[in-house]
């Protein structure tokens, strides 16, 4: 009798013990189960992913689809929004075929490596001034509200030329529209109807006068080329691009610290050799025992993964965080190796829905370090290890705070 005969199902998200600790179950599925029947939030099953080589698979094979909205996919969660996977909002961009190569395209050419380099200063003075004012207030300070949060959303309000005054606006925006349990429907729609109005208006704006930013940009091309994006679809790019940036990159400077500072010798590692920056981002990246959901894809036809055969009409969750784990694809895998070179893990997924934003997030990261390092060389956590506490939400894993001094 094989093992699989005799599966219980796992309520998924799978709890873990510790903050900075993956959960003891992900070995044994890797091990025993790489294809585990799993019970989401809406009481709906699917089927979970957790082997780096069969979930590098999941993401390149444009059989797993994400038409999450089908009939038959499994709902993620009970509520009505549905959350982020399918808002109103994601369907206006194209999520398969010719329309998403041509946006990509589009979009992509923004976030090219020249590009991000040449935002470092601007991204490094940001950073600077959130420290200076996070210094100010005194210390014990929480790394996450002070630094981590703030830095993404003003990057991307850089790259929009949205003005800096507008900032805690979308700062605030960006919150509501991440959040799936703090604030009623009634507050949330009313957020995204702000939001709307406000990008409606900028987008106007940039048309009548272009500056030097994304959104001219794209109108500039859109011109050019005569198959650039609506405005609708400039909008829905400029609300998604703040969305997906901002929540992601917030919480992974909370965690990338904490992992350095939970045990210090990484930490003085980094300040006796800074230039093991770049891949300590990497392996931080890697590292990660608490990314959030996961991907989720929709089988409309019959397909086998990991020796598994799945039925049409399957959804799968891809662990990510599971497969950087894996002994398999690197060695020492439980390890953080702040030397670890290639590292080619799956943080930001793989193949054509890789994320578009990696490039910017690896260059805000790598900037935050080193501008933490300058400054605050003597960093430490304020709390023990085992007080830090994870968020519970859905869909990005982070930490409640991150309390530091220095």
């Amino acid at each position: 009798m094989s093992h699989g005969d005799v599966q219980q199902t796992l309520s998924y998200p799978i709890p873990s013990e510790a903050a900075l600790e993956p959960p003891a179950e992900w070995a044994r599925l890797r091990q025993e189960c790489p294809v585990a029947k799993v019970k989401l939030p809406s009481g709906d099953e699917a089927k979970l992913v957790t082997r780096y080589e069969d979930v590098k698979q999941v993401l390149a094979d444009p059989r797993f689809t994400r038409q999450l909205t089908a009939d038959d996919a499994a709902r993620l969660t009970d509520s009505e929004s549905g959350g982020v996977f399918n808002s109103e909002m994601s369907k206006i961009i194209p999520d398969h075929g010719e329309g998403h190569l041509r946006w990509r395209r589009l979009v992509g050419k923004w976030f090219t490596a020249k590009r991000m380099a040449a935002l470092r200063p601007q991204m490094a003075a940001i950073a600077e001034q959130l420290i200076d004012e996070m210094v100010e207030r005194g210390h014990p300070a929480d790394l996450k509200a002070s630094l981590g949060f703030p830095l993404p959303v003003y990057v991307i309000c850089d790259m929009l030329g949205v003005p800096a005054d507008d900032r805690d606006r979308f700062s605030r925006w960006s919150d509501m529209l991440l959040n799936l349990t703090r604030y009623t429907s009634e507050e949330s729609t009313a957020a995204q109807m702000d939001f709307f109005t406000y990008m409606s208006g900028h987008v106007a704006a940039k048309r009548a006068e272009p500056g030097d930013d994304l959104l001219s940009e794209l109108i500039k091309q859109s011109a050019v080329e005569g198959e650039g994006l609506s405005d609708m679809e400039l909008l829905a790019t400029g609300i998604g691009l703040l969305v997906a940036g901002h929540e992601t990159t917030a919480n992974m400077i909370g965690k990338m610290v904490s992992m350095l500072l939970a045990d210090r010798t990484r930490w003085e590692a980094l300040l006796a050799d800074p230039s093991l920056v770049r891949t300590t981002v990497e392996e931080s990246l890697r590292f990660d025992a608490n990314a959030g959901f996961g991907l989720p894809r929709y089988l409309p036809e019959e397909a086998e993964i990991g020796g598994t055969v799945l039925p049409r009409g399957t959804t799968v969750i891809c662990s990510m965080a599971a497969a950087n784990r894996d002994e398999g694809a690197f060695d020492n895998a439980g390890e953080m190796d702040l030397r670890r070179s290639p590292n080619p893990h799956l943080a930001f997924g793989s193949g054509a829905h890789s994320c578009l934003g990696q490039s910017l997030a690896r260059t805000e990261l790598q900037v935050v370090l080193e501008v933490l390092l300058r400054r605050l060389p003597t960093l430490e956590l304020a709390v023990p290890v085992e007080d830090l506490k994870r968020v519970e939400g859905l869909i990005v894993g982070g930490l409640a705070e991150v309390p530091v001094r220095w």
